[in-house]
């Protein structure tokens, strides 16, 4: 898995990464092609297997707790402070149950369903660019269509665990995976060509370099179209992640439990964990795409790596404290996109298979080709600013050899760019105002809710009538 990552890797870069040409220094250690697997090995094992596992048990219980306080209920407040350790409670229970297979289903394929759906999402992982150097391999020029090209697997794991059940249950919930899975897989790799035409790169690295300038050079805000394609690809990114309201595979009100109806124990949890680290992986790509990856609002990461990462001003402690900051800034944007998930799941009411299948081919679909159409024709008519923040203008441009200050407006006026600045400034503008009220909306949420008494752990007092 890794090696293929490695393989796909620009090859025209022969420095390696920036932690790894530290730890083989500090090391002694010569960068071959035996030391470099190894390295791989390690990092893997030690810190990607972690990771999604973390994420996939604080998912857990923050699913949980958001549901709680949406529902005015408690949520776990007894495993640990406020519940934090229910998930390892809920992960040694699951590994003593027994696992059973059913009499009648294919036991190969029963076996090997859940280990199908957890293994792509893993994958996944390895492409995401928490920070420009935190990246397991920052000159990947597919990362973009990598993970999305694997993640379409995990499809295969919730046919598989349906079909091998042999439970009609399960079946109803595969084939209904099936069918969403396919549909919604065309406008969101539509948003997606919208993101990639505006930016000119499928590489995740290079993405984040070029919405390192500040807000109004996050892709999200480069033209009206991707704009909208950003919320193309959350809905569905929403049905591809059978997240509800687009969980008909596993609708308990009317499948039981769907596909993993027949799974007990640990082959349980690995479905769990991997929608839970699934969640994740799609809000990194969101991130990456659209949300300006690892930098902050203001630009400051990307100026900070600019500066440090020139020869004159070379400091690799100073490197890894940037990408320290530029990874925190990828995560709680992850985070933030995963409590917009939980919150829809437990607002928004269940549809009928029908109605899925109607919202993807008749309204995302061609809402996409419209877009699409229109990023084109915006590339073609208005034009945008083609430079990175805080490097030198290319050669052939107006202001080559000048660096880019993406806050210096009168240098977008110079550039020929005045129309682009415009509409991203506008926009940028737009989408803080929306956020704001947003974030505003869940903050007031939190505070009047906890004024609220709570419906069914602390009921009124019992009046009898007549005293």
């Amino acid at each position: 898995m890794f090696i293929s990552i490695r393989t796909l890797a620009d090859s025209t870069f022969c420095s390696p990464p920036l932690v790894q040409g530290l730890i083989f220094d500090k090391l002694h250690v010569r960068p071959t092609a035996f030391s470099t697997v190894i390295f791989d090995i390690i990092v893997v094992a030690a810190v990607f297997v972690g990771l999604a596992s973390a994420v996939a048990m604080f998912g857990i219980w923050w699913e949980r707790k958001v549901a709680g306080h949406i529902q005015s209920r408690f949520g776990p407040n007894r495993v640990g402070p406020i519940g934090l350790l229910q998930s390892i409670a809920d992960g040694g229970k699951l590994l003593l149950k027994e696992d059973l297979v059913p009499r009648d289903a294919d036991s190969f394929l029963f076996r090997l369903a859940p280990y199908l759906a957890f293994a792509p999402v893993f994958a996944a992982f390895l492409v995401l660019p928490f920070g420009p150097e935190l990246t397991f391999e920052p000159r990947l020029n597919v990362g973009v269509f990598w993970a999305m090209a694997i993640l379409s697997v995990e499809v295969m794991g919730v046919i598989l665990a349906g079909w091998a059940s042999n439970n009609k249950w399960s079946i109803y919930g595969a084939m209904r995976e099936a069918s969403q899975m396919v549909s919604y897989e065309v406008p969101l790799g539509l948003s997606i060509v919208i993101g990639v035409m505006t930016a000119g790169t499928l590489n995740l690295v290079q993405l984040g370099h070029l919405q390192s300038g500040g807000l109004h050079t996050w892709l999200l805000f480069r033209n009206p179209f991707a704009f909208l394609a950003f919320f193309v690809f959350f809905i569905a990114g929403l049905a591809s992640n059978k997240r509800a309201p687009f969980d008909l595979p596993e609708s308990e009100s009317e499948l039981v439990a769907g596909y993993h109806t027949e799974y007990s124990g640990l082959r349980f949890s690995f479905f769990f964990f991997a929608e839970y680290a699934a969640m994740f992986v799609i809000g990194g790509i969101q991130v990456g795409l659209f949300l300006g990856s690892w930098n902050d609002p203001f630009g400051l990461i990307g100026w900070a790596h600019a500066r440090f990462a020139s020869p004159e001003h070379y400091s690799p402690g100073k490197l890894l404290l940037i990408n320290a900051a530029g990874a925190t800034i990828f995560i709680l944007k992850c985070l933030g996109i995963m409590y917009v998930q939980m919150w829809l799941r437990w607002t928004l009411p269940r549809p009928r298979i029908d109605q899925v299948l109607y919202a993807c081919i008749k309204v995302l679909l061609p809402m996409a080709c419209v877009l699409l159409l229109g990023a084109a024709l915006w590339q073609l008519l208005v034009g945008e600013l083609a430079a990175v923040p805080w490097m030198p203008f290319g050669t052939g441009q107006s202001l080559a050899g000048q660096v880019f200050n993406p806050w210096n407006f009168a240098q977008w006026v110079r550039a020929g760019a005045g129309a682009a600045l415009v509409s991203q400034v506008t926009l940028a503008l737009a989408g803080a105002a929306g956020m704001a009220l947003i974030v505003g909306w869940a903050v007031y949420s939190f505070s009047v809710g906890g004024k609220i008494k709570k419906r069914l752990t602390d009921p009124a007092p019992i009046v009898i009538m007549g005293r």
